[in-house]
């Protein structure tokens, strides 16, 4: 996980972006959680709020339109062409929630759901590019998407983007597949993605699918412990695994991400 180039490549996860009811709100949380600082783009763009750290941009908050939307994180996935994307999408047995649209100068952009139900983005850069820092504390650090339906949703990023899926469900501990671009190998520098399955032992009949983003912090108990304070919830406690301590959090608004302290990779 390094600095971001300037144009992530194809299929890469490139942005994130929360959908909350009070941005002021998520100013507040995600600026003492994370060190972040933010930057209206105005009525144009719907007060589309993007979030910079040590002057790098990282993320995005934005207020919901609908109040029957959820709220909730999500990833976008990096495309040179965003309506070919969008195609196959279709081909694949995905759905089209929004898009491809284009927004100004900054790109064009597209919601879908693949097969399981998951939403997720694709962003096709024009003037943003995307993630300026990743793999560094403050900001993006990891995806995973969870389904029901692995061997459909294997499938369909597999033909949507040439996701090659690498089970490692023995060294996780759950059905749990690690995604690498099209020919690499699963190499901690070319694994881009995972995909973990729901059992009902482990998460709630009606929580539909869903995709988990990570940022990436200094101590992963301390993140814990502030989100706590500013009265997020703890759904997973701190914990080590092989890639770093981690914890699944709720902002105060109760939109789900991840923590992950890389220092302490080869823990768990």
């Amino acid at each position: 996980m390094s600095a971001a180039p300037d144009g992530i490549p194809e299929g890469m996860p490139c942005w994130a972006d929360a959908m909350l009811p009070d941005v002021e709100a998520g100013k507040r949380f995600y600026g003492e959680l994370f060190g972040w600082t933010f930057e209206d783009s105005g009525g144009e763009y719907g007060h589309y709020t993007q979030a910079f750290h040590d002057g790098k941009n990282v993320a995005a908050l934005a207020p919901k339109p609908d109040g029957r939307m959820p709220t909730t994180w999500s990833v976008y996935f990096a495309s040179s062409d965003a309506a070919a994307t969008a195609r196959r999408i279709h081909a694949a047995g995905g759905t089209m929630v929004m898009g491809p649209m284009s927004v100004g100068p900054y790109g064009t952009m597209l919601m879908a759901a693949d097969p399981g139900g998951a939403v997720f983005g694709v962003w096709q850069a024009g003037s943003h590019k995307g993630f300026e820092k990743r793999g560094e504390p403050g900001a993006y650090g990891w995806t995973e998407v969870y389904t029901r339906d692995p061997k459909a949703v294997d499938a369909f990023y597999e033909a949507v983007f040439g996701f090659q899926g690498h089970d490692v469900s023995e060294q996780a501990g759950i059905d749990f597949a690690v995604w690498t671009p099209p020919g690499k190998p699963l190499t901690p520098e070319h694994a881009l993605g995972g995909r973990a399955v729901m059992d009902d032992d482990r998460f709630p009949k009606e929580m539909p699918a869903h995709y988990l983003t990570y940022f990436v912090v200094a101590d992963c108990d301390e993140a814990a412990a502030t989100a706590r304070r500013l009265r997020g919830r703890v759904l997973r406690d701190p914990q080590d695994s092989p890639h770093g301590r981690f914890a699944v959090l709720a902002d105060d608004q109760s939109a789900l991400f991840a923590v992950i302290d890389l220092s302490r990779a080869g823990r768990g």
